[in-house]
């Protein structure tokens, strides 16, 4: 698929990931609508997307909320006049081992905490998916749907809800391929390892050196490196209902 004067939606759009990937977009000449639930950080993605040449629109959307997905689709559909791309990046963390014992006493990982990610990371992707793949079938728009899914799909200790949604990401985008591709709608996924962002910035420099150093190219990925392979998805036909691993050789 060509990505100039593509309309592609980015969830989680405002920063981090989801803004590397508007801007990588934006540079390729698609249309953007990022989806987040920070305003003011929207704005300024939107703004650094149009600075680059191309139209890109701000949407205030939980994508684990029913009503607001079904509402926020529509209004881009028609705001743009047509979709033929989503980027399923929206995702939160909620940490914690799952029964921690320590100085004699027991911590269990809260329902509360599990069912937060499983609601964003996991049914956030499939509402977003079920509603743009109906609205582009609706519109004979044909194009592609990446989600984006985790080196922690493999089981990572600490994060028994996270791990849970990102295989089920992985599990359901091979569902999605072989159900959506009768219609021109490739679906396939990005599984990256440790990559630098806002969050990992904040850590303390030996936490830093203690997770890259099991990594064999012994860095962390760069947010254009994950744009990169969006955008190899989005552009590459043939490349559907498969995960494409990103974790410079590191594997959980």
């Amino acid at each position: 698929m060509e990505l100039k004067d593509k309309v592609i939606i980015i969830t989680g759009g405002c920063q981090g990931l989801g803004r590397a990937m508007g801007e990588y977009l934006a540079a390729k000449g698609a249309r953007l609508a990022l989806v987040d639930l920070n305003q003011e950080k929207l704005d300024q993605a939107v703004a650094a997307c149009k600075a680059l040449g191309t139209e890109a629109r701000a949407y205030l959307c939980n994508v684990a909320n029913e009503e607001q997905v079904v509402d926020t689709v529509a209004r881009i559909a028609e705001d743009f006049g047509a979709i033929n791309g989503l980027v399923n990046n929206a995702g939160i963390l909620r940490d914690g081992l799952t029964v921690k014992v320590k100085d004699g006493e027991m911590t269990k990982l809260s329902l509360a905490q599990w069912q937060a990610v499983i609601d964003v990371n996991l049914t956030g992707v499939f509402l977003c998916t079920r509603e743009v793949a109906a609205k582009m079938i609706e519109l004979k728009n044909q194009g592609a749907i990446v989600n984006i899914s985790s080196i922690s799909r493999a089981g990572n200790m600490g994060q028994a809800n996270y791990s849970a949604a990102k295989a089920g990401v992985a599990a359901d985008t091979v569902v999605w391929a072989k159900e959506l591709a009768r219609y021109g709608i490739r679906v396939a996924g990005v599984a990256p390892g440790f990559i630098e962002t806002e969050m990992t910035a904040s850590m303390k420099p030996e936490a830093l050196e203690k997770m890259t150093s099991g990594i064999p190219l012994r860095r962390m990925g760069k947010p254009t490196e994950i744009a990169h392979s969006v955008a190899y998805i989005f552009e590459n036909d043939y490349y559907t209902g498969r995960i494409l691993e990103l974790d410079g050789g590191l594997r959980l």
